[in-house]
């Protein structure tokens, strides 16, 4: 007897189809049964040629179309043939559908789109933490959007708001002690985006947070003469990088990054 053999036939990649049949076979004992995969399937000619196929080897058909003519023709090209079929997710969607009224896409594909977008914001998720705060300054040329700001114009929590439009964002941290680092100069001042703030506004958000932190509101850190001196440093930097700058002063996280993301779609 020849080894059992069945075809997975898809118009998208077809993985879900043979992983349900790959799951189905292993509940037999035996190992050599012979699964071919027959990917981005577009018309009836293909299936056709795979119902032939498939009657030669005595074969079974497994698949997962969307699209509702290409199902009843495989069926009945099957039929036809004396060839066994089984619809993996039609009768799901029909059930979908008649018991919630909604009505499908009839799109191949989109478990998968749906799939890389979320790994994609991941991915960016996890680029923002990295790359949070200046701490790998290999990011800045890696990323899509670099922020730059003096501390506390809500450059992190911008990384993670932009980060779930799956965006890969690094943010850097300017001081006047320290030297920004040499890829902020060699990135594209497209990619990169100033945030600067009021003196009166930075000064009011830094003695809460010193008070948060149970210390003295009264530290060097929220002096207004030290936080003008910051942000006077700061727009000699975004002007030499000839960036683009945005006031957060009166804007809420949501706010700001809505024009960011205008001000990155228009360059």
């Amino acid at each position: 007897m020849n080894n059992p053999c069945l075809y997975v036939i898809s118009d998208s990649v077809g993985e879900t189809a043979e992983l349900v049949v790959k799951a189905a076979s292993s509940q037999f004992n035996m190992t050599d049964f012979v699964i071919k995969r027959v990917p981005y399937v577009e018309d009836i000619a293909t299936l056709s040629e795979v119902v032939s196929v498939a009657k030669l080897n005595n074969a079974i058909i497994g698949f997962t179309l969307v699209k509702p003519e290409m199902r009843e023709f495989l069926i009945q090209e099957a039929s036809k043939n004396g060839v066994e079929v089984f619809d993996i997710i039609g009768p799901l969607i029909d059930k979908i559908q008649s018991s919630y009224q909604l009505s499908p896409r009839y799109e191949p594909g989109m478990a998968r789109k749906l799939d890389e977008d979320y790994f994609k914001k991941v991915e960016a998720i996890e680029f923002a933490v990295k790359y949070d705060d200046g701490r790998d300054p290999r990011g800045i040329l890696r990323a899509d959007i670099v922020l730059i700001g003096v501390s506390r114009t809500s450059k992190t929590p911008l990384s993670q708001f932009l980060a779930h439009k799956r965006l890969k964002v690094a943010n850097v941290p300017i001081v006047p002690e320290v030297d920004p680092p040499e890829e902020l100069f060699h990135v594209s001042p497209e990619k990169c985006i100033g945030l600067t703030i009021s003196p009166e506004k930075l000064n009011d958000i830094r003695k809460e947070r010193l008070k948060s932190l149970g210390l003295n509101d009264k530290a060097i850190y929220a002096n207004i003469g030290r936080i003008k001196e910051e942000l006077e440093f700061f727009q000699g930097i975004v002007d030499k990088i000839g960036c683009e700058v945005v006031d957060v002063s009166n804007r809420a996280v949501e706010e700001t990054a809505g024009i960011i993301l205008n001000t990155i779609k228009k360059k």
